[in-house]
């Protein structure tokens, strides 16, 4: 082996144990962030934004809790009369997902408010009926995913103060999931966790590809 080599060697051989020492340290740091959280609750989370993937990350997580033993319910407030490939997933698993499609589309496909107003509040009194199976030694659900439940708010479909205040009173360890773009500040407010999608390109936008399926539905 040359001097070079030698060299070399012994110069990764210094760079790698500082970079150990500094992974020991970083492991050390969240160790003691860890131990100084609280026992765990039922998470509100929002995901919003004008991206694509929202409802794809609620049901990532649906399917998550599921494999981990837990009971997830569904609401689908907007795409309700849409043939979901993630619908066919979880209504495979009855025993633990509920699934209830009560939209009827976009606002620009309906073109009928008093019809938009009638099924989002079908929507949510299943939800609150969902809510309030959750209280007791044996809740009905674990986890909740309302999905599009912000559009619904955005158009003012729902009394907004009715839903904030049945969150902020839900049943401790029940987590509720809740999609759709432009959420209200008041929302956002009550959440634990907020995941806005950022729109950076879009096939349908900048290539005029239409929803394919399998990946947008």
């Amino acid at each position: 082996m040359s001097e070079e080599t030698n060299n070399v060697t012994a110069q990764d051989g210094e760079e790698f144990a500082k970079a150990n020492e500094k992974s020991k340290k970083r492991k050390a740091a969240r160790d003691k962030m860890l131990a100084e959280k609280t026992t765990g609750k039922g998470l509100i989370m929002v995901h919003t934004g004008k991206g694509k993937g929202k409802s794809t990350a609620a049901f990532g997580v649906a399917v998550r809790a599921i494999g981990n033993g837990m009971r997830v319910g569904v609401v689908q407030y907007v795409k309700g009369a849409w043939e979901t490939g993630e619908r066919y997933v979880l209504e495979k698993f009855p025993e633990l997902c509920e699934i209830h499609t009560l939209g009827e589309g976009f606002t620009w496909e309906t073109q009928d408010r008093a019809r938009d107003i009638a099924a989002a509040e079908r929507a949510w009194s299943q939800t609150k009926a969902m809510i309030e199976s959750c209280r007791g030694e044996d809740p009905a659900f674990d986890v909740l995913v309302l999905d599009e439940l912000n559009i619904s708010l955005r158009y003012e479909h729902l009394p907004l103060d009715e839903v904030i205040e049945t969150f902020k009173n839900k049943p401790h360890d029940l987590h509720i999931i809740v999609t759709g773009r432009n959420a209200k500040d008041e929302m956002i407010e009550i959440a634990d966790l907020v995941t806005e999608m950022t729109l950076i390109k879009h096939p349908f936008r900048e290539q005029n590809i239409k929803a394919q399926r399998g990946i947008e539905y």
